[in-house]
């Protein structure tokens, strides 16, 4: 598949080394905090038990695999961005984090019990091979488990939540970051990427799934997804 240039890994790789150093802070700023909230929802949905080994894919400064390695998991992280690895090794120095792109992942079929991707997907240039090779490095019967932003469904909460992203979202993010490109981008990615049903018919194409669920978190302003390999 070739990159459309919204989803460009050199362009994508480039806008997240710019803003590594301020990621944190602008997104407490721009959820109001919630983002962490989401997140605690995804780890007690992905169903993790002490002792279990977890790959999260596109890990960002390490938020998601921290919280999967407070719920006593054996935590690998994976970001294609140098940057944000760097900073994800600082916050959290007893978890293996390495430089490595989601759609060709350097672990073993069936390596993990579990592989999880937070506010990543839409990212990637070929999401269905990102799913993809998730499945392939969880065992079957383990979790693969996405987080990611959406459209609320309701008719009132939808126009003002459009507003907010078209206008307010990047504005805020430029002045956090200093940088007005990434949350262009944040913003135009965010009102193109699929989110619910949609979502979860490109999951099934991507790989072999028992099952997938999902739900709405925040009145669908991001969605849980999690699919049980098989």
């Amino acid at each position: 598949m070739i990159s459309s240039p919204a989803t460009d890994p050199a362009r994508i790789r480039l806008m997240f080394a710019s803003i590594a150093t301020r990621y944190d802070r602008a997104n407490t700023i721009l959820s109001a905090g919630v983002h962490h909230l989401w997140r605690r929802r995804a780890v007690r949905r992905a169903g993790v038990r002490r002792g279990q080994r977890v790959l999260d894919c596109a890990t960002g400064t390490g938020d998601l695999a921290i919280r999967f390695r407070d719920a006593g998991a054996d935590v690998v992280g994976i970001d294609f961005t140098p940057e944000m690895i760097e900073l994800a090794r600082t916050k959290a120095p007893a978890i293996r984090f390495e430089v490595a792109d989601v759609t060709s992942l350097p672990f073993s079929n069936d390596s993990f019990d579990i592989a999880s991707i937070g506010f990543g997907i839409r990212n990637v240039a070929n999401p269905a091979k990102g799913i993809a090779e998730m499945a392939r490095v969880v065992r079957p019967g383990g979790r693969v488990v996405v987080l990611e932003f959406g459209q609320p469904h309701n008719r009132v909460l939808r126009p003002i939540y459009a507003s907010y992203r078209k206008h307010c979202l990047p504005r805020l993010g430029a002045a956090v970051t200093g940088d007005r490109e990434a949350y262009d981008y944040l913003e135009s990615s965010v009102g193109q990427f699929a989110s619910g049903k949609e979502f979860v018919e490109l999951m099934h194409s991507s790989a072999r799934f028992d099952r997938i669920t999902f739900e709405p978190l925040s009145f669908g302003i991001a969605y849980l997804y999690v699919g049980i390999t098989a």
